[in-house]
């Protein structure tokens, strides 16, 4: 019965993320709905849940008085059944209630409340976290997230939070020294971590005034000069007592990228990848991305020498470096979508279109990737000549992005020059009207619309 249901809530998923990413919301949410019934412990169905209704409010969603006074209803509903200890069911009603406003600070509270009566912590955080993702222009919902953060101790997102707040109600002096004291707590959070289990504890941090500037220094965004140098000289010791920590030799190989000391943080880089003695793709990334800042500066300084041939042959390298250095992470890390997504670029680049196919068509499964991975895609079936593909692909990311962004742009305007190339002039001036009523500058577009419309006129003529 078990896999019965976990096999019923998959297809139930499948089909709401086929719908959600194709702009059909509602039936989405519907699809979503009976998944979460089928496997209510899923958190990615209920992520996905929770974007699809963000997205159809945003779209379709109702806010006058008679759409308040249903979700005013529906939260007492949905409260007086946790108050019952009827938490299950609670979740239920709630998320029938975020499917009405899933921005609503009060939806938001009372679906939480549901959540953490349940016992489902990590569910009401999905809750939280689409909100402050998707409303944090919203001075009452950013603050009903704050008050969320801060109530659950997690106070470097409870100081982000309200700092936003601040720069939405700028000299509210509440605002202010709540945000004061969430940067206090996180700081002194950030202590106790780097205290914890030694003698003393952080009662002989706050007594330390040396600790005290070190941790001052350390909390800095960006840290330079002395501040740099001391933290630095801090690390070293770190690692000296501490050879096999990670976490300091990534600190240390951030100082040094700061101080674009590139060099350095290249090997302290490689070292700590040999002393793990294991595979670890985060330290791997940033050795990369080191290692091709270090190549960036190297060029600039050839550049400013007036060595442009050296400049040149370098950036052949560094291009060369970042290829290599793809695949042989693709190989390292196969199921990482994201890496497979930037070496489809790297085979597109270089016009390796069946290979780029390859690793694309996997990187659609990526969701942070998936639109991108689908115009790329589409671009390489037209460099195939295979245009009936690349226009299924286009149409699929098309209906998938809600609004005329800059990705969108490029989408519409290759859907137009397809339908061009198609002889359908018709078809591809209102491809081509759709972006230029947005940007006007785009590409070739004015002089493709004059032409398109020439065209269209001297067909109807003739």
């Amino acid at each position: 019965m078990a896999v019965d249901l976990a096999q019923k809530a998959q297809n139930f998923t499948n089909r709401g993320r086929q719908a959600f990413e194709s702009g059909r919301y509602e039936f989405a949410m519907d699809m979503l709905m009976e998944a979460v019934a089928a496997g209510p412990d899923v958190l990615e169905t209920r992520k996905l849940l929770r974007a699809a209704q963000i997205a159809n409010f945003r779209k379709n969603g109702k806010t006058g008085l008679g759409a308040k006074l249903s979700c005013l209803m529906d939260r007492q509903r949905v409260l007086s059944m946790v108050k019952k200890g009827d938490a299950v069911a609670a979740m239920a009603e709630a998320e029938k209630l975020l499917c009405k406003n899933p921005l609503d600070p009060d939806n938001i509270e009372a679906a939480v409340k549901a959540a953490e009566a349940a016992g489902k912590t990590d569910h009401a955080a999905i809750t939280v976290e689409a909100a402050y993702e998707c409303g944090n222009k919203d001075p009452a919902l950013l603050e009903r997230v704050a008050t969320y953060y801060q109530m659950a101790k997690n106070w470097d997102k409870a100081r982000d939070a309200y700092s936003r707040l601040s720069e939405l109600k700028p000299g509210d002096q509440r605002i202010l020294q709540l945000l004061k004291n969430a940067e206090a707590q996180a700081t002194m959070n950030d202590g106790w971590n780097q205290t914890a289990g030694k003698r003393g504890g952080f009662q002989n941090l706050i007594a330390n005034k040396e600790q005290a500037k070190k941790l001052d220094q350390a909390n800095k965004a960006v840290v330079t000069g002395d501040d740099a140098e001391a933290l630095i000289e801090e690390k070293l010791k770190q690692i000296e007592a501490e050879p096999k920590n990670m976490n300091y030799r990534r600190a240390l190989a951030r100082l040094y990228v700061q101080s674009k000391r590139f060099e350095e943080a290249v090997k302290c880089l490689q070292d700590a990848i040999e002393v793990s003695g294991s595979m670890d793709p985060e330290l791997d990334r940033m050795l990369s991305q080191t290692q091709i800042q270090y190549y960036d500066q190297v060029i600039g300084q050839y550049r400013e020498a007036g060595d442009e041939q050296s400049a040149a042959s370098l950036e052949a390298e560094k291009n060369q470096f970042v290829f290599d250095d793809l695949a042989a992470r693709v190989e390292r890390y196969p199921n990482d979508l994201h890496l497979r997504y930037e070496l489809g670029l790297q085979y597109y680049t270089y016009e390796y279109y069946d290979e780029a196919l390859e690793h694309l068509q996997l990187a659609q499964k990526s969701p942070k990737d998936r639109l991108w991975a689908l115009y790329y895609l589409a671009m390489c079936f037209l460099k195939k000549g295979q245009n009936d593909m690349a226009v299924m692909q286009l149409e699929t990311a098309r209906d998938a992005i809600p609004t005329m962004d800059d990705l969108k742009k490029k989408v519409v305007y290759q859907l137009g020059r397809c339908a061009e190339d198609a002889g359908d002039l018709e078809k591809a001036y209102q491809y081509y009207k759709d972006v230029y009523s947005t940007d006007v500058g785009f590409e070739d577009l004015s002089d493709r619309m004059l032409s398109v419309s020439q065209a269209i006129k001297a067909k109807q003529q003739g």
